[in-house]
């Protein structure tokens, strides 16, 4: 335990620290994030593949099931009329990348129930105007369209008039409530409160709104991808540790310890041949002139 010390000093607790705080996020935070938008789109793509194949169905059947869910994407026929005047704005949309608005309107079902209704996009005036909005058709209409979930409110961004409508950023039913100054019948999703989203070639239909595609995206992957950083990360710092520890085992063992100097053999021509203990510190090198009076004598004698 005394060569785990280390691991008390203040970089390597903060190391720790943060390593720890990071696999807590990956596991708590970022995977289940990815994680849930995957399963949230393979869900979204089910409804709308199985909405394809199924045929259309009457939208007070829907109506009437307070405990309806997972409607969204269902196609539904509606019988009534458009009610007059009923027209409102959404900002902010795009149309082949380029600037749109869309265009919502109020129905009358033949029961008295008002329903709202997404017409479709029209693109921009000089990439920034509202462009001249056609009314629907007056008279009593058969649409065909899709069940869509409120968007919810946006946030700071309140309903407006301008160039002689009324203007929103999203598409809530209950907002829109307030905008038109009247209740709207909500079809039950199994969560927000839906609407009709015009197919194409419908009466009223402007340029409806594509279907999203049928891919899963990078999210499973990003979430497994979360999931492995939160696991590396500690490995990571155990590897650490484990190489500091074998780093000083290294330098415990390279240590310089006392040891018996050298000896240096002597030949004296008058004593003969003995071993003597090399002097005591350390040892110079000779130099040019030393080396050679050695080989040639002392030339000054």
């Amino acid at each position: 335990m005394r060569r785990l010390t280390f691991l008390l000093r203040p970089s390597w607790v903060i190391l720790a620290a943060v390593v720890v705080a990071f696999a807590y996020l990956c596991f708590t935070v970022l995977a289940p994030w990815q994680l849930g938008k995957n399963i949230t789109t393979s869900h979204r793509n089910k409804l709308i593949a199985a909405s394809v194949d199924a045929a259309p169905i009457d939208v007070t059947t829907l109506l009437n099931d307070p405990a309806a869910t997972d409607t969204e994407w269902r196609r539904v026929t509606a019988t009534g009329s458009y009610v007059p005047g009923s027209t409102v704005v959404e900002r902010l949309q795009r149309l082949d990348d380029k600037p749109a608005f869309g265009v919502l309107a109020t129905f009358r079902l033949d029961d008295g129930r008002t329903l709202l209704v997404d017409r479709g996009l029209l693109a921009a005036a000089d990439a920034i105007s509202l462009p001249p909005i056609p009314e629907p058709p007056t008279g009593p209409q058969r649409i065909q369209a899709r069940v869509r979930k409120s968007e919810g409110v946006t946030p700071g961004k309140d309903p407006m008039i301008q160039d002689g409508y009324r203007q929103v950023y999203s598409i809530d039913t209950g907002q829109l409530s307030t905008v038109l100054s009247g209740p709207l019948t909500t079809i039950p999703t199994g969560g927000p409160g839906g609407y009709l989203q015009l197919t194409e070639k419908q009466p009223g239909a402007l340029t409806p709104l594509p279907l999203p595609q049928l891919e899963a995206g990078p999210y499973l992957s990003y979430g497994l991808q979360w999931i492995a950083f939160g696991i590396m990360a500690p490995l990571g710092l155990g590897y650490f540790v484990f190489a500091e520890l074998r780093e000083r085992r290294r330098e415990r063992g390279t240590a310089p310890t006392e040891s018996t100097p050298p000896v240096i053999e002597t030949t004296d021509p008058a004593a003969g041949s003995e071993t003597v203990p090399a002097p005591a510190g350390p040892v110079r090198e000779p130099t040019n002139a030393e080396r050679l009076a050695d080989r040639y004598g002392n030339t000054r004698r």
